[in-house]
């Protein structure tokens, strides 16, 4: 197992975990987190672009004049595509995005996020966070003693205090270890854990 250190909120050192190798120490694969990223992204999709076709688009029931004799081009309906106004050819309806990625590989791949982090010397494990009420002020002050303006903070459970001072933050991010995921991982530069929060990361993760 390695060893990391747990800081305050002014990156003094105060205490040891171990980091599980399998979890936080394996191979990181670019093709597997780039899948899975794809996958989630296509889950959140409303899928609900739609638009009509010629036989969808209200009017153009008439012939819009007659066939021969005007020295006009021919027309069977003002609601052709090529007309302003007209139904429209291979456009969107509302579908499904979402595909299938195997259960196994997605805990395989928020492994590898937490690896990736973790060997970039990204991840930071904190026993508290020094905020007694909900304060953003505060709660900026705390990243600057870490050095750190793009994080994704994971807490074991809900707590108001921190995500309600953390919210106004661009670049900051709050979750519960059970809403991890690869690609709020990957979208913030660093990641910080609530020293409390890796049993139930590690838990997770055993299934």
């Amino acid at each position: 197992m390695a060893t990391v250190a747990v800081v305050n909120n002014k990156k003094e050192k105060v205490d040891e975990v171990d980091l599980r190798e399998d979890i936080f120490n394996v191979p990181v694969k670019v093709g597997l987190l780039h899948e899975v990223v794809r996958w989630q992204m296509a889950r959140w999709r409303a899928g609900t672009a739609c638009t009509k076709t010629r036989g969808e688009v209200r009017g153009g029931g008439r012939k819009p004049w007659r066939q021969k004799g005007t020295g006009r081009a021919r027309q069977g309906s003002i609601r052709a595509p090529h007309w302003v106004g007209g139904g429209v050819v291979f456009g969107p309806k509302p579908r499904d995005y979402e595909f299938k990625v195997n259960k196994k590989q997605r805990r395989l791949a928020l492994k590898m996020a937490l690896s990736a982090r973790a060997q970039e010397g990204k991840l930071l494990v904190v026993d508290d966070f020094g905020l007694d009420e909900i304060k953003t002020k505060k709660f900026v002050e705390f990243l600057k003693g870490l050095g750190v303006d793009d994080a994704l903070v994971v807490l074991p459970e809900r707590d108001e205090v921190v995500e309600k001072s953390a919210r106004n933050l661009p670049k900051v991010k709050v979750l519960t270890a059970d809403g991890l995921n690869v690609y709020d991982i990957l979208d913030y530069e660093y990641l910080i854990i609530k020293k409390e929060a890796l049993p139930k990361i590690e838990e997770r993760l055993s299934k």
